[in-house]
């Protein structure tokens, strides 16, 4: 059973796949609370903004930094902001990374597209 994925403020379809889901477990080093994680989007239904703040923030307990780089994902039909994309997903080569210790942020990786779940409306499409 397929999932259809809408805007919540205009109701348009914002063409994601159930397929390109990540599964609620999967680790991220932005954390998952209360969004959905795709590995793939329909660039023509999103509007994307760069952003670059310069002040110290807070992503979870453990993590956080001066500097966040990342892309606002705006819906085309009506500019509602519905998630943000990172650059933290999984890497782009086979390598095993660097000393052959795991993936490292050297390694270019896949963008995340994380999706607010207040954002999205989800409905089943029988």
């Amino acid at each position: 059973m397929a999932s259809v994925y809408s805007c919540v403020e205009c109701g348009a379809n914002l063409n994601l796949n159930s397929i390109d889901l990540f599964p609620p477990d999967y680790y991220f080093e932005a954390g998952n609370k209360g969004t959905l994680s795709f590995s793939r989007v329909d660039g023509s239904k999103l509007r994307f903004e760069k952003e670059d703040k310069i002040w110290p923030f807070f992503e979870t307990l453990n993590y956080w930094g001066i500097q966040r780089k990342r892309t606002k994902m705006k819906c085309m039909s009506c500019g509602f902001l519905v998630g943000y994309v990172y650059d933290d997903g999984p890497p782009l080569t086979d390598s095993p990374g660097q000393f052959h210790m795991g993936p490292s942020q050297v390694i270019p990786r896949d963008p995340r597209y994380r999706f607010k779940k207040k954002a999205l409306r989800v409905a089943s499409e029988t």
